[in-house]
């Protein structure tokens, strides 16, 4: 696996402050299907002490990063968190960048184009322009989650760790206990391969969709994940063919569009 400034060795951070890192694994834990939490709910999901919980899901009401729901005694994230949230995606150079390039791109070829970035063994979109076939744009809520080790966005990302967060994320999916683990494996390792040779991987882990991905790397940035999506009864091949070239284009463009833009 190849090193790269932009690699962002989350494994191997060291801890600073643990009342600080517990308070964010909480956070952590909220998500699609996990909007109202209890504090057994959150000990479960994080492997923390009850009491340590309880102690800290009162500090961050305090704050206002957790809203207490008396009536169903548990917890949902307070309003602070989407503002931070917006700030992300609205002090993104890359995303101002990429914002008009991908919306044409998805306009005039009829496709899906995303972007994403790793959280732990996940992959999480900044923005998905999605086209409808009734021939207008919807954008998906930024913030959705993919796995990272069945998706086109996650293994391009993969390509780009170094051998011992490869190793690491390689060691958390097998965990997972997904059945055929070794084809899967397999598979990841011949997209690795893929990004290396050409630049782009292929995947289909839904039916009839056909993704594309090529890292996103600019200096300065954490690495980011670019892709195309169809849905199409059509071959992987065939799909390839198409939009391989349009997508390393964009790749390209973007990354010429941010430099302009921080000049």
């Amino acid at each position: 696996m190849a090193n790269h400034e932009n690699k962002q060795p989350e494994s191997k951070a060291v801890s600073s402050n643990r009342s600080l890192e517990r308070g964010l694994e909480l956070l952590h834990a909220f998500g699609p299907g996990a909007t109202l939490l209890g504090n057994g709910d959150l000990a479960e999901r994080t492997g923390l002490p009850k009491a340590t919980v309880s102690r800290l899901t009162r500090t961050l009401v305090a704050a206002g990063y957790l809203e207490h729901d008396s009536a169903r005694r548990a917890y949902r994230l307070g309003l602070p968190v989407l503002s931070l949230a917006q700030a992300l995606r609205s002090g993104s150079t890359v995303l101002k960048a990429a914002g008009p390039l991908i919306r044409d791109t998805a306009q005039k070829m009829h496709i899906n184009v995303g972007i994403a970035g790793a959280d732990r063994e996940e992959m999480v979109y900044l923005e998905s322009i999605r086209y409808n076939q009734r021939a207008s744009l919807r954008t998906v809520v930024s913030g959705q989650r993919v796995p990272m080790e069945l998706t086109s966005l996650g293994r391009a990302y993969l390509a780009m760790q170094p051998k011992a967060e490869f190793a690491v994320l390689m060691d958390a999916f097998e965990r997972r206990g997904r059945s055929g683990w070794a084809g899967l494996a397999r598979e990841i390792a011949q997209a690795v391969a893929a990004v290396h040779r050409n630049g782009f991987c292929v995947a289909s882990w839904q039916p009839e969709v056909v993704a594309l991905a090529t890292p996103l790397v600019i200096p300065g940035h954490r690495l980011l994940v670019l892709n195309f999506s169809v849905r199409t009864a059509e071959s992987q091949d065939s799909v390839v063919r198409e939009l391989a070239a349009p997508l390393l284009r964009l790749r390209d463009e973007i990354t010429v569009e941010c430099a302009r833009l921080e000049d």
